[in-house]
């Protein structure tokens, strides 16, 4: 079926970042084939259904390049701790609990949450496996969904010294055994959904774990995502165990490449930045989790300056609250201004590339995804513009990376099926994915021990 996108806003995102005003876009199939007035697409495709997209602006489907879908069930639990309390004490203790159905309730209320905020493109950083089966839940999520991704079987063989649950830390072996399984079972030709490696950050996996990870990475060419000196302990611990920061230890094992999507890098020096640029490693920013658990301020400017792709996430619902990649474009461009003083260090136009053709880019997609044109993918998003909270409207690349809250994303395709529609999905029973995600929040939050966080300072009563 043709489908036409007819009288919007078309933000490319091409090589000229070229903007459209009243322009059309043609989708046939899973592609884009065409840009140009409603008439002339009309007048050639009269079979065409035609969608009309007044007041609206169609921009290319945001990539998410970092998540954890099981955090859906703790959205609230672990507010106002910094990151290793908020992991001992919360997230490990939850996540060494965790049941098939919790993830899969998880991880379908997630990707709704992700599709509803235009994004068509996800990365789930899955690194809790207390009991079998659980990446594929999340496979199986994406699908029921329309999801476009990376699924990253993810582990932890190290850390109970520190306080790593010990339900959550596995042979890596086994780990890697499992993850080869899903690979082959998955990465096929044409896969919409694909399967990555994950393992979780340098103080929760061993060096042989890491070289391991490589090997298999560079057997399978599956994607590799890995936590980067998200805070201040990992740099002191990599110190204290190796003599190097993070980044350096993983340089020095063969780990880093153009295939690794390296998260957060929060701490990252001059010397690490020199070496994410050389191994062309990839990086993910997420800057609602850094400023949710102090983390502090990555150096992202740096990172571009010296030619790193950089790309946008939302982080896991447990340390940023939702999945909104509009929240995180604006925290993207509002921190660095306000840490560097400087109004000009990151643009609107700047943040929605690294939530779009960026993005792709991180995950070795460009060719596919990432921006509106001519055989490309038809993973689109269609956000209204005459919402009070994005009118006036001057500017539409201003408005989507400064006005919107997320809620004005009307229509979404995904290889060119659409998966929501005027705000509906029309293939999936939302009420019935919230309510079942509460359930299982609910049971989780009981079963870990955590429930009573949700307390906080002030009581909590029912009438």
């Amino acid at each position: 079926m043709s489908l036409i996108l007819a009288d919007a806003w078309v933000i490319t995102m091409n090589a000229r970042r070229e903007i459209w005003e009243r322009a059309s876009v043609l989708v046939q199939g899973d592609r884009i084939a065409g840009i140009g007035t409603r008439p002339s697409l009309e007048h050639r495709n009269p079979d065409a259904r035609v969608l009309d997209c007044r007041d609206t602006i169609v921009i290319p489907g945001m990539v998410n390049t970092h998540t954890h879908l099981f955090q859906t069930l703790l959205k609230g639990l672990g507010d106002d701790m910094p990151l290793k309390q908020w992991f001992t004490c919360m997230t490990g203790p939850s996540a060494a609990v965790l049941t098939r159905a919790d993830v899969h309730a998880a991880a379908l209320h997630g990707c709704v949450e992700n599709i509803r905020s235009g994004v068509t493109t996800l990365v789930d950083f899955m690194y809790v496996h207390p009991v079998p089966g659980l990446g594929e839940q999340v496979v199986r999520a994406y699908q029921e969904t329309g999801m476009r991704g990376f699924v990253c079987r993810g582990f932890i063989n190290a850390g109970a010294d520190l306080g790593v649950p010990v339900p959550l830390i596995e042979n890596a072996a086994a780990a890697l055994a499992d993850a080869r399984a899903l690979i082959n079972r998955h990465n096929v030709p044409g896969a919409r959904v694909r399967v990555g490696l994950a393992p979780c950050m340098i103080w929760t996996v061993d060096a042989a774990a890491l070289r391991a990870t490589r090997a298999l990475a560079d057997e399978t060419g599956a994607l590799i995502s890995t936590h980067v000196s998200e805070t201040a302990f990992e740099i002191a611990h990599a110190q204290q165990h190796y003599g190097m920061t993070d980044t350096q230890v993983l340089s020095e094992l063969g780990f880093l490449g153009p295939d690794v999507l390296a998260v957060h890098c929060v701490q990252c020096g001059s010397a690490d930045i020199g070496l994410l640029h050389a191994h062309d490693v990839k990086v993910s920013h997420n800057p609602c989790s850094n400023l949710y658990l102090a983390s502090g301020v990555p150096p992202i400017p740096a990172m571009l300056k010296a030619g790193i792709t950089v790309g946008l996430g939302s982080d896991g619902p447990a340390s940023s609250n939702n999945h909104n990649l509009f929240q995180a474009m604006k925290f993207a461009a509002l921190m660095q201004k306000g840490f560097h003083r400087d109004a000009t260090i990151m643009t609107a136009e700047k943040v929605l590339e690294i939530a779009t053709i960026d993005g792709a880019r991180a995950v070795g997609l460009e060719a596919d995804i990432g921006s509106i044109e001519i055989g490309k993918k038809a993973d689109i998003a269609v956000v209204d513009c005459v919402d009070p909270f994005m009118t006036p409207l001057h500017n539409p690349v201003s408005a989507l990376a400064y006005s919107a809250l997320g809620h004005e994303v009307r229509t979404v395709l995904i290889d060119g099926r659409i998966v929501l529609e005027n705000r509906t999905m029309p293939h999936m029973d939302e009420g019935a994915i919230r309510r079942g995600a509460q359930r299982a929040a609910d049971g989780l939050a009981v079963r870990a021990g955590v429930a009573g966080l949700r307390q906080r300072a002030w009581p909590m009563r029912v009438m």
